[in-house]
Formats: C-alpha cells, structure tokens, sequence
C-alpha cells in the first residue's frame, strides 16, 4: 500500500490542506458575516481531506478508488472556487496580495496531487489489465 506512489500523493493533500487554515485567506474567511462562506470552505477542506485518506485503503479495488479520488477532487475544486470568490473579496490589488496568492497556491497544490494520484493509479489500472491479457 504505502510503496505505491499514488499513496504518497494523497497523503500530501492532507498536510497541504490542513496548512491553508493558518494562512491569511483562512482568516479571511471567517471574517465573514453570515458564515456561509467559511463554513462551506472548512466543509469542503475535510471532505476532500477525508476522502483522499479514504481512498488510500481502496488500492484492492482501482475503479473504486478512482471515483473516490475524483469525488475528493470535487470538493476541492468547491473549496478553490470558495477560495477564489474571497481573494476577489478582500481588495488591495498589488503586492500586498502575495500571501493570499501563496493561500490560492496552496489549495492547487493539493489539487495537483490528487490529480497525480488519479493519473498514477490509471496507470496501475492498465498495467494490471495488460498483465491479464497476457495471461
């Protein structure tokens, strides 16, 4: 299970997601009014969060684990979306911004991987039909 490089990808999403609740978007975020807003993100963050670590121990069944991966990839994508509707919120365009990019970075970052671990595990999935046809 942990040899596996996909395995490495969607234990990255974690330490990298978890890392955007102590940036400035974070607190951003809960600055806001209503609450919506900051609930849906923390909402999206630990499903994806969840759904990645999830889906590590479903590496005997590959189709399975895809769908979950790309379920996780939904609501990160939610939560970039929410990130993004906030960075447009706060103002101040120009450098002060940087750090606020470095928050957007992060949740793409975590994108990436679980892009990665889909591409990577696919490509267990062919092998492993390519061994069957051979067989």
């Amino acid at each position: 299970m942990i040899q596996r490089i996909q395995t490495v990808f969607l234990l990255l999403v974690v330490p990298v997601n978890f890392g955007f609740y102590f940036t400035p978007m974070f607190s951003h975020a809960m600055q806001d009014p209503s609450g919506w807003l900051s609930n849906g993100l923390i909402a999206a963050l630990l499903f994806s969060m969840a759904l990645s670590v999830y889906s590590i121990f479903l590496f005997r069944n590959r189709p399975n684990q895809m769908r979950w991966v790309k379920r996780a990839m939904l609501f990160q994508l939610i939560a970039i979306g929410m990130n993004i509707g906030i960075f447009f919120t706060v103002g101040r365009i120009g450098m002060n911004l940087l750090t606020e990019v470095f928050s957007v970075g992060l949740l793409v970052l975590a994108l990436l991987f679980q892009y990665l671990a889909l591409h990577f595990i696919g490509k267990d999935e062919k092998l492993v039909q390519s061994m069957d046809r051979i067989r």
